[in-house]
């Protein structure tokens, strides 16, 4: 038997790690809820000192939503990782050599690290405003 290249490693490994993850995520967000007083999931640190929400802002009781398929309730606590999820997934396929020709400009949008930065700075700022359409942005805002 032989061995993988170390190309082919260094190719699958963040998609290897990442599923790995996600499993474990869910696994323990099918058992645990962030919602439970005594929840052992931690809130959000700038949060709590600050009283910002931050670009993460709700991600846990997201995930926690999108474990158990009501998808209202992920949209409300952060409807950006709803979003970007399968743009993430993509990234992570495309950087394992799975591509798809048609895909290339938008995987070079997503693989600028200066449209990410935008995005969550842009995000961050939104959805600390205190008025309508922005308070939408907010965890719990639904």
């Amino acid at each position: 038997m032989t061995m993988p290249s170390r190309s082919t490693l260094s190719r699958w490994a963040p998609l290897a790690i990442s599923a790995g993850l996600a499993v474990g995520a869910t696994v323990v967000l099918r058992h645990v809820s962030p919602y439970a007083g005594n929840s052992p999931l931690p809130g959000c640190p700038l949060y709590a000192l600050t009283g910002l929400y931050c670009p993460g802002c709700g991600s846990t009781r997201c995930l926690y939503s999108l474990v158990h398929f009501d998808w209202a309730g992920a949209m409300a606590m952060n409807p950006l990782l709803v979003i970007s999820l399968p743009f993430l997934l993509l990234m992570l396929l495309n950087n394992a050599g799975l591509r798809m020709r048609a895909l290339d400009p938008l995987m070079r949008v997503l693989a600028n690290p200066t449209f990410w930065l935008v995005l969550l700075v842009g995000y961050a700022v939104l959805r600390n405003l205190p008025w309508f359409p922005f308070t939408a942005l907010a965890p719990n805002a639904a």
